[in-house]
Parts: C-alpha cells; structure tokens; sequence
C-alpha cells in the first residue's frame, strides 16, 4: 500500500503543480489579455481621434470651400454690375446730343489748350464739328475714335486723349473702391 500512497502522493503532488500551473498560466492569458485590450482600445481611441479631426477638417474644408465659391459667385455679379454700370455711363455720354457734346467738346479743347498751344481735334466720324465751332486749328475724322477728341500738337509730338471712354476708364480705376462701396455697402 505504500506504492499506492505514494502514487496517491505523486497524482495529488501533480495535480496540484498542474493546477499552479494552469491558473499561472490563465493569470497570464488574462494579462496578456488586458495587455491586449488595452491597447486596442488606446489604439481605437487614437483612431477615432484622428477620424474624429479628419472629419472635422474636411467639414472646414468643405465649409471654408463653399464661402469661397459664394463670394466668387458674389464679387462675379458684383463685377457684372459694374461693367452694365460702366457700359451704361459711356452709352449715355456717346449717345449725348450734339449741343451736350459741343458743350463738353468745347470743355475738353479748354483743358487742352492748357497743354498744347494751338491743338488740332482727332474725333469721331458720327460727330460733325468744325475747327472754327471747337476753337481749334483743324479737325480730323479717325474712325478709331468712338466718342470724345484725341489732341495732338502741329508736330504730333504731344497728344492728349480725351476720348469718353478714356476718361471714363481714368476715373473709374480711381474712384471703383468708392462706386463698389456706395453699390454693394
């Protein structure tokens, strides 16, 4: 019986390093579990993070490129009012009557007089002014000219243009900050 005792012994001694054993090893699944656990919901966390701005970035994106296109679409109209607005003033001032534009015209050859002494007046073709109406020395038709007078001296060595739309384009490009703010506040 002593064999049996000691195998008894050795069976209970087994069992017991077998279930040291199998609980030291399920300690270190279960480590090694929680190990793993955790850094996949600190990876997950980071991720979502990441997806989170991402998101947040592209909703920026989206957002800062929808006002562009909106203020693309607005300083476009803007623009094309301005150009009827230009479009409409030159209209008026090549479509004054004769007597407004001799008015002007004479205007115009006062200015020039200060610059060339005795100018001779490049105009339109549609215009029907004389040297002795204007108060120049000669009138020249040019069909470049649309409306308004080009200046030039006996030489042509000065010219002073002062056709509508010259004008007109001189002090648009000066004063368009102050027309877009008075049309658009």
């Amino acid at each position: 019986m002593a064999l049996a005792n000691v195998t008894q012994e050795i069976s209970r001694d087994a069992d017991a390093k077998a279930a040291a054993l199998k609980a030291e090893a399920d300690a270190e699944v279960a480590k090694i579990t929680a190990d793993a656990e955790a850094k996949i919901a600190e990876l997950k966390e980071k991720e979502d993070k990441r997806l989170k701005e991402a998101i947040e970035r592209l909703e920026r994106q989206e957002l800062s490129s929808a006002e562009l296109e909106s203020k693309k679409i607005v300083l476009a109209k803007k623009k094309e009012i301005l150009a009827q607005t230009f479009d409409s003033m030159l209209a008026d001032l090549e479509g004054a009557s004769a007597a407004e534009k001799l008015t002007q015209y004479k205007a115009m050859v006062k200015v020039a007089k200060g610059i060339i002494e005795n100018p001779r007046a490049l105009m339109s073709e549609k215009d029907d002014f004389t040297a002795a109406e204007l108060g120049v020395s000669e009138v020249v038709k040019d069909s470049k000219i649309s409306s308004g007078l080009i200046f030039q001296s006996e030489d042509g060595s000065v010219e002073v243009d002062m056709q509508y739309s010259t004008i007109l384009q001189s002090i648009w490009d000066r004063e368009i900050k102050k027309v877009s703010d008075i049309l658009f506040g």
